[in-house]
């Protein structure tokens, strides 16, 4: 079909998945002194990181359960139906296995026909898959999309920790929470709604930082590669080196001040990072929405919770801000105006 220069892709609804269950950080040091033997304060992981929770997925689900449960719920707002959308993109760091795509086992269970396919950036997944279903509504390609995310890390954490060389290594998959979440996305052919804006960049020479880096060639079937790990001290290094640039770079090619935002959305690994970051950007800390002290990371899912959160306060003409740092690493940032 004829696209006109002026389509534009809008986000109409949001919604998120968080499973009940709930594991408290005291119960996570718990686990890890009766499972490896290490010595933990029981409030060790809450000061260090302020995460205070995170929830836990039932051992039936699954990541492709998760982002189901997200899209239902964001199609049933926009009062669509599974068959309207006819693009389903799965953007997550984690999935069901690793082939067939996890977007296959969501659409069985939504009960869509669309084009499906995964799209995996470890957190900046949800970001990038926006962007690829933002291209295909600008082009024609595609009319409604349903960008859908189900983040499983609890069953990537190393419980038997030992020592403190172990803890060091491991520290970072104590700090994940389970969740699902979905953007649905349509065209809009006036006015000045829609994402106006996105910029990416990589810096890949920081790929071994922090990962899970089992069940591909490297390590095809050895399980000590199935738990997450990572330097968490040279990963935020790296970010903020860089993430300061593509933020001043982004309000530059817009126009904007952070002030010109209702909302700023940023992924999240523990409060004092978050609050690092704001002070090495400058972000007013009150167009934030944290998220990070009740769920912990939730990987990609994050900044698609934060958006649930707000979605319902925002207005016509308002704008958000979406700052995504991704292992490998990644960065990328998205401006929306409702």
């Amino acid at each position: 079909m004829p696209v006109s220069p002026a389509r534009r892709a809008t986000i109409i609804s949001a919604a998120s998945h968080i499973p009940d269950d709930v594991i408290t950080s005291q119960e996570a040091a718990r686990r890890v002194r009766e499972l490896g033997g290490l010595r933990m304060p029981e409030k060790f992981i809450e000061q260090m990181t302020g995460i205070v929770s995170r929830p836990v997925m039932l051992p039936e689900d699954q990541a492709s359960t998760l982002a189901a449960a997200a899209g239902l719920r964001a199609l049933h707002q926009a009062n669509m139906s599974p068959t309207d959308i006819d693009l389903l993109i799965f953007a997550s760091a984690g999935r069901d296995m690793v082939e067939p795509a996890t977007a296959h086992a969501t659409q069985e269970i939504l009960g869509t026909k669309a084009r499906c396919f995964d799209v995996s950036n470890a957190c900046n997944s949800l970001i990038d898959g926006i962007d690829i279903a933002v291209s295909m509504i600008e082009s024609g390609r595609a009319e409604r999309a349903l960008v859908v995310t189900g983040e499983a890390p609890s069953r990537a954490v190393k419980w038997d920790i030992s020592n403190r060389s172990e803890l060091i290594e491991y520290f970072a998959g104590l700090t994940f929470g389970d969740a699902g979440t979905a953007l649905l996305l349509a065209p809009v052919e006036s006015g000045d709604a829609g994402v106006f804006y996105r910029t990416a960049e990589a810096h890949s020479e920081h790929w071994e930082l922090g990962g899970l880096f089992g069940g591909g060639s490297r390590h095809p079937r050895d399980p000590e590669w199935s738990y997450f790990r990572g330097d968490g001290r040279q990963l935020r290094e790296a970010f903020e080196q860089q993430g300061d640039l593509i933020l001043r770079r982004t309000l530059a090619d817009t126009g904007t001040r952070f002030e010109d935002y209702r909302r700023i959305l940023v992924h999240q690994v523990s409060e004092q990072y978050l609050d690092r970051f704001i002070a090495v950007t400058g972000i007013p800390p009150h167009l934030l929405v944290r998220t990070v002290s009740r769920y912990g990371n939730l990987a990609a899912a994050t900044m698609g919770v934060q958006l649930t959160e707000v979605f319902h306060e925002l207005d016509p003409g308002d704008r958000v801000l979406m700052v995504g740092l991704g292992g490998g690493i990644s960065l990328a940032t998205m401006a929306w105006q409702r």
